[in-house]
């Protein structure tokens, strides 16, 4: 099976590219990738960071990089749930709702890829 993974950059370099730049480099390219832990177990903490803070603006993109590094939709879940007894049930309340719509939005990727490979074949 290919890998599917897509590289994790920052999203504004044509407004910010020194921010951009030490993004990518310092965050994505050694941080993310530094061996004391998985790429999975990194996403769940950042995640369970995301909601805990109500970073709702971020959460999507890490969701989305949450289930591509294997964490499955039932911990994510889960985490969210054991979230609203330490962050609150609003935290809990609108990460649920951005993982709806995540979990959607992978799932219509994965229909759209399915019909695009039964077009090709």
């Amino acid at each position: 099976m290919a890998n599917t993974q897509t590289p994790m950059r920052a999203p504004w370099g044509d407004v910010a590219p020194r921010l951009t730049e030490i993004t990518d480099n310092v965050l994505f390219d050694d941080v993310w990738r530094r061996p004391g832990l998985s790429p999975r177990d990194r996403s769940l903490i950042t995640v369970a960071a995301l909601i805990a803070n109500y970073r709702t603006n971020e959460l999507p993109f890490h969701l989305e990089k949450a289930l591509e590094n294997g964490v499955t939709r039932d911990e994510i879940v889960e985490a969210i749930t054991h979230l609203a007894f330490y962050s609150g049930w609003p935290t809990a309340g609108t990460a649920v709702g951005i993982a709806r719509k995540v979990f959607a939005d992978a799932d219509q990727n994965q229909t759209t890829s399915k019909e695009q490979e039964n077009a090709d074949a």
